[in-house]
């Protein structure tokens, strides 16, 4: 074969090569664009389709607060056992530093005599009775020596299990903080998308939205009672007492917004509300929906009394308080106001009464 056919028949190879590589390139950057409009193209939804997608991803929003809630109740331990631990420490340390300046005491006082025998001591001592009567006690003196000696070895040991104990909880409670954190930026990323589905909506019918938001909070501080007067008349069923004193707090704070991680005075959560109403009646509650359902007397949904509290879903993530015919008060997710609703208006789990 000669050399001139031999060229031709490579720029051949080449010019195929180069062709087909660039209808792969084309192939390729062809499918991206294709995903890429098919993701752009989502289609607009229906005023109603999102709504519902709001409301989806709002609850979404609130499931993972009160998630986020749970687990106050374990950062606040784990807090207070870190705390305790360290305070053990700084006094262990005291301990053991009083026990070395009384080893280091003992061993100046040993340093001083080590270097003579019993009976060059004898001779040298100026007072030679009082010698003798300090060399009886010689055995004594080296088993101050011992005892110190074991008193900073076991007050060394309990430091440093208090400081490993320290570094195990330390571990632990990071842990926590690490989880309620990845939680909140979940709360947050459903709320950027519920915003971003609203995004998706005109301005007539953003303004739509808006509109039917403020009625319903502007019915919902209709529905207070009468603020800062005591009265109990106002409330939906006659109720006295501590339950009273909670169902006229919660009652008072209708139209007020939904915030995570709020419990008052002017915004709340579902348990943040919960633990205020009840804290007005002079009971402790725990912020977390969870915690609270094993926070009093387990009731039956025919015993419903006005300031039990309702659970809904499973596992729990909502808390309500029950005011009387069949309608509860609560803070129900984000977007919406402290409102009351039909006992029945979510999946129901289960009460119990406070105090």
């Amino acid at each position: 074969m000669s050399i001139g056919r031999t060229n031709r028949t490579s720029r051949q190879k080449r010019t195929k090569g180069i062709a087909l590589a660039a209808i792969t390139s084309t192939a390729v950057a062809g499918g991206v664009m294709f995903i890429q409009s098919s993701a752009d193209a989502d289609p607009k939804p229906t005023l109603a389709q999102a709504k519902a997608q709001v409301a989806d991803l709002q609850h979404k929003a609130e499931v993972a607060g009160e998630s986020a809630n749970a687990l106050r109740g374990q950062i606040k331990t784990s807090s207070d056992k870190v705390k305790a631990l360290q305070t053990g420490i700084k006094t262990q340390q005291v301990q053991v530093d009083a026990v070395k300046r009384q080893i280091g005491s003992l061993a100046v006082a040993g340093y001083q005599t080590s270097g003579m025998t019993t009976t060059a001591q004898l001779l040298l001592s100026t007072d030679p009775d009082q010698f003798l009567s300090q060399a009886s006690t010689a055995q004594a003196f080296a088993g101050q020596q011992s005892t110190a000696l074991r008193r900073f070895q076991a007050a060394q040991g309990k430091l440093a299990d208090l400081q490993a104990s320290e570094q195990s909880e330390l571990a632990a409670l990071q842990g926590v903080q690490a989880q309620q954190e990845a939680l909140k930026k979940q709360i947050q990323t459903n709320l950027d998308a519920a915003e971003k589905v609203l995004g998706k909506l005109s301005d007539a019918e953003r303004a739509k939205l808006d509109a039917e938001k403020a009625a319903e909070e502007q019915k919902a501080r209709e529905e207070r009672p009468s603020r800062g007067d005591g009265r109990m008349e106002d409330l939906p069923v006659p109720v006295s007492g501590r339950a009273g004193a909670a169902v006229q707090y919660a009652m008072a704070q209708l139209g007020d917004p939904y915030v995570w991680g709020a419990a008052g005075p002017s915004s709340f959560d579902c348990s943040g509300l919960t633990m205020a109403a009840w804290s007005k009646a002079g009971v402790s509650l725990s912020h977390s929906s969870k915690a609270q359902t094993g926070e009093g007397r387990s009731v039956s949904k025919s015993q419903l009394q006005p300031g039990d509290l309702v659970f809904y879903y499973s596992p729990v993530s909502h808390v309500a308080m029950y005011i009387g015919n069949g309608r509860i008060v609560h803070a129900s997710r984000p977007g919406k106001p402290v409102k009351t609703d039909d006992v029945d208006l979510m999946p129901y789990a289960g009460a119990v009464r406070p105090g």
